[in-house]
């Protein structure tokens, strides 16, 4: 498998990850935020004890949140660089048919890109971003901020809390009035503000659909992020600092899928050549899924189906195959789906799906 996730890697590199551009308002590529080295690890939600076989008695649903601010992004001047700022919440969860959390996962990206006063990137964009789980220590809250806990220590905590619980017993009881753990036991470890993570627990809760897990079932939240669609601004072009994360939700029962959700974010800030952002950083940048048909594959490029409709295609199909059945998938040079049943709904590239899932399962 570690082999495999290498070469694929590289694959994407070169092609583009999860491809399917859609005219020149729509690229599409890889993101993460501000780490040094390609992440490895993926988040695990809390669950409980497995079970062996699954029946419509203990079926859940799935569902994912990525929740996205750019607000905290800041104009170039004389004494100090401008600084695109991405503020990315992640959250998948498992939820019965009553609402009751089965299994939650949470992550988050903190990434940025800084550009000059001539609207020059001076960020180095090969560095992929890293989530704050797979920073761990490194994100810097014990060092930096005197926590007892580290950020994703934190975040397993109200992980944990959420479990057994409806999206409405933690919207009404988790939190105070300043957005701050309510309950004594949570507060002892979650002391960051956790009222942007409640919501994003709600969304992902009751946004949850069926799509084949069952109540303890693995569930894995998984990202590829990337800085390198950023260009330099020009003297007649804005520039673009653009954030690309590539995220999945998916459960395994074993080495089996058992349900997955695939999703993507560009996340973009314009600046001109002066480095004053011209982007409405008030407007709060949507995932491929939420957007839907005006992502444009449809309109700019002349698909059949959207990005959002070939991405629920390619998960459905992964729904009861292994990782390792899932690199298998034939594919041509441009990582372009070969099988004629799939190829007939998935006309993208699939390379970057395939690596996803393969960190996933990993």
């Amino acid at each position: 498998m570690k082999k495999f996730l290498a070469m694929v890697l590289t694959v994407v590199m070169a092609v583009g990850l999860l491809g399917g551009c859609a005219g020149a308002h729509v690229h599409v590529c890889p993101t993460q935020p501000i780490a040094t080295a390609a992440p490895t690890q993926s988040t695990e939600g809390t669950v409980p004890q497995a079970t062996t076989a699954g029946s419509s008695d203990d079926a859940v649903k799935t569902g994912l949140a990525v929740v996205t601010g750019i607000a905290d992004s800041t104009d170039a001047t004389a004494d100090k660089n401008g600084s695109a700022v991405y503020d990315v919440t992640l959250v998948a969860v498992t939820v019965d048919d009553n609402g009751v959390i089965d299994s939650c996962a949470i992550d988050g990206i903190k990434s940025n890109v800084e550009f000059d006063t001539k609207g020059v990137i001076t960020t180095d964009l090969t560095a992929a971003p890293q989530t704050k789980n797979e920073l761990g220590e490194a994100y810097g809250m014990k060092a930096y901020a005197g926590s007892a806990y580290e950020w994703n220590e934190q975040a397993q905590a109200l992980a944990d809390y959420a479990v057994g619980k409806t999206a409405q017993e933690l919207k009404t009881g988790a939190v105070n009035e300043s957005g701050k753990a309510a309950d004594a036991d949570l507060a002892s470890v979650a002391t960051i503000y956790i009222g942007g993570y409640v919501d994003a627990i709600a969304m992902a809760a009751e946004t949850a659909t069926h799509l084949g897990a069952h109540r303890g079932d693995k569930l894995v939240l998984s990202t590829l992020n990337a800085l390198d669609s950023s260009v330099n601004a020009e003297a007649e072009k804005d520039g673009t600092a653009q954030l690309d994360v590539n995220v999945t939700a998916l459960t395994m029962n074993g080495d089996t899928i058992t349900s997955c959700i695939l999703d993507g974010l560009q996340a973009k800030v314009s600046f001109d050549a002066t480095g004053k952002i011209t982007t409405d950083l008030t407007a709060a940048p949507q995932t491929k899924n939420q957007l839907g048909e005006a992502y444009g594959m449809k309109a700019y490029a002349g698909s059949t189906y959207e990005w959002n409709e070939q991405a629920a295609s390619f998960a459905a199909y992964v729904t009861g195959k292994t990782a390792e059945e899932v690199s298998g998938i034939a594919v041509d040079e441009s990582t372009k789906v070969t099988e004629a049943d799939l190829a007939s709904s998935v006309t993208i590239a699939v390379g970057g799906f395939q690596a996803l899932i393969a960190k996933a399962a990993g």
